[in-house]
């Protein structure tokens, strides 16, 4: 990746800055951020070169991520899914592709939907549903082969992005086999239909709204051309999954302790030795986040799905969870009550901070499958529930 993508996420920050009240107040979607996104070619970022994308690691897709989140959380958290589908596609190598008895059509078909994101198209994820949350293995959308292609039914829920994107990423279940699981591109459109339902504490920009599909969709669009990828995909590149969350929410804890700093040199009260101290515990609680995220971050491009690699994705995972929703707390409350009132920065910045831990692997998902791993058991294996 060049340098251009941190400095195109620099540049744009505090664009979304300026407009993230609004759309937090509004609970609309910030449809500028992404025009701004797309002009910047951001949308190639994890696309390879040789399909007219960026080429970008994982870990420099954490920098950028970062950085778009000190701007506006939402957006950052939004982008993470258009990364994830396409890091994850981007990522399966020739070698891959042939241990999963990936077709040589599937990967052309797969080379079309990268190129297409390298020339502005944008994808969701529609994986979570009622009742199951993010695991694949408790899903009741369902896919039924049809001539020429695939028969999609079902419901999904915080579908971040939910009908401004151009595609989506669907995780169903066989009606042949219940044990298989496979994820599907579906093109925005017919088919689809966006209830809005996202009216929540935080991240209220993302418009995680239900999505209800009864929709046909060509052969090409089962990913891998292989039905029952999906369990393995999750195992294999956790990261995406899991870690690609904690970058975002570094982000907006460093945003908290920008606003806060601002917000304290305004009102004089920076010669608060009690103030100076809850900003200097913040600062260094968010650059060990930080550390973390960059450590599983250049784990993950050395060794993806390595034993070590995904203790420090999931380490990642937990610590930006629980540090955004610590510093942006301890700097609300360093602020004083006028920070608490609607619009102000601190407060939008508080409840986004909140959901860190919320998003899945929860945090104690997180520290359960840590656990586990440090008592020397199989964390993807031994929980009391599915992992995926």
């Amino acid at each position: 990746m060049t340098v251009h993508a941190l400095e195109a996420a620099r540049r744009l920050a505090p664009r979304f800055a300026a407009r993230a009240a609004e759309h937090d107040r509004d609970g609309s979607f910030p449809v500028d951020d992404f025009a701004d996104l797309r002009e910047a070619g951001l949308f190639g970022l994890m696309v390879p070169r040789a399909l007219g994308g960026l080429g970008a690691t994982f870990a420099e897709y954490a920098a950028v991520a970062t950085e778009l989140a000190r701007g506006n959380g939402a957006t950052a958290l939004v982008f993470n899914m258009h990364a994830s589908v396409t890091g994850a596609l981007g990522a399966v190598t020739e070698e891959l592709a042939e241990a999963l008895g990936v077709p040589d059509e599937a990967l052309a078909a797969r080379d079309r939907l990268l190129s297409a994101a390298a020339q502005g198209s944008w994808y969701a994820v529609a994986m979570s549903e009622r009742g199951a949350g993010a695991r694949l293995s408790q899903l009741s959308t369902s896919y039924t082969p049809i001539d020429g292609g695939w028969q999609l039914k079902g419901s999904k829920t915080f579908c971040s992005g939910a009908g401004h994107a151009d595609g989506y990423l669907v995780a169903a279940r066989s009606t042949a086999d219940q044990s298989v699981v496979s994820q599907f591109l579906v093109p925005g459109g017919d088919g689809l239909t966006v209830e809005p339902t996202w009216d929540s504490l935080g991240m209220r920009a993302t418009s995680s709204h239900d999505l209800h599909l009864d929709v046909s969709v060509p052969a090409d669009r089962l990913l891998g051309g292989v039905e029952g990828l999906a369990l393995v995909v999750a195992q294999l590149m956790p990261h995406w999954l899991v870690a690609s969350y904690a970058a975002v929410y570094v982000g907006v804890a460093r945003a908290a302790i920008d606003a806060a700093a601002e917000h304290l040199n305004a009102r004089n009260l920076a010669g608060l030795p009690a103030v100076r101290a809850r900003l200097g515990r913040a600062d260094a609680a968010t650059a060990a986040a930080q550390l973390v995220v960059a450590e599983a971050a250049r784990r993950v491009d050395e060794a993806p799905g390595d034993e070590e690699t995904n203790r420090w994705v999931w380490r990642a995972k937990l610590l930006a969870g629980t540090t955004a929703a610590e510093v942006a707390a301890s700097v609300l409350e360093a602020a004083g009550t006028s920070a608490t009132r609607r619009g102000h920065p601190l407060e939008r910045l508080y409840r986004d901070a909140r959901c860190g831990s919320l998003h899945p692997a929860t945090s104690d998902v997180c520290a359960d499958w840590l656990g586990i791993a440090a008592l020397g058991g199989d964390p993807d294996r031994d929980g009391s529930a599915p992992r995926w």
